[in-house]
């Protein structure tokens, strides 16, 4: 498996783009706790459907890429598996075609991408990294039908 994950990152294999898919993230170094939660879900629905060995396989690629890609080629910091890593699987386990797996992607981000887009538009251009600080006071939860309007 190290072996093809090398051959991989050296455009020897596969579509010799260089890249393995699902792992790095531009902001998330350490982990992308997105994956972290999304992994659960996946290994659940590979129990459901007899897809153990795949899942198996996926968490094995999951521990050797980052040591292969540190490996290989000089980063200055951590990369990971992001929440892509298992998308495919899942479309797959649930017999979506192939065809909508971009779609599904992309439909999922468009918010997301046009909130970024014009964030930069409303300040001049300039490239954003989200970073969240709360300005809110810390209170106790309270039950919703508790809550006054």
């Amino acid at each position: 498996m190290a072996d093809y994950l090398a051959k991989l990152l050296h455009k020897e294999a596969f579509d010799h783009a260089g890249l393995i898919y699902g792992v790095g993230h531009a902001v998330y170094s350490k982990s992308d706790p997105r994956a972290i939660i999304f992994k659960t879900f996946v290994e659940k629905l590979s129990v459901e459907k007899g897809l153990q060995d795949e899942f198996a396989l996926y968490s094995l690629v999951e521990r050797l890429a980052p040591e292969i890609i540190s490996k290989e080629r000089p980063i200055y910091k951590g990369v990971n598996i992001n929440v892509d890593f298992y998308s495919g699987f899942v479309y797959d386990m649930l017999n979506l075609p192939m065809e909508l797996y971009t779609p599904i992607f992309a439909i999922a981000r468009i918010v997301g991408w046009s909130a970024h887009r014009m964030e930069e538009l409303a300040n001049n251009g300039k490239i954003i990294r989200p970073a969240y600080k709360t300005i809110c006071v810390d209170r106790d939860y309270q039950k919703l039908l508790e809550r006054n309007a």
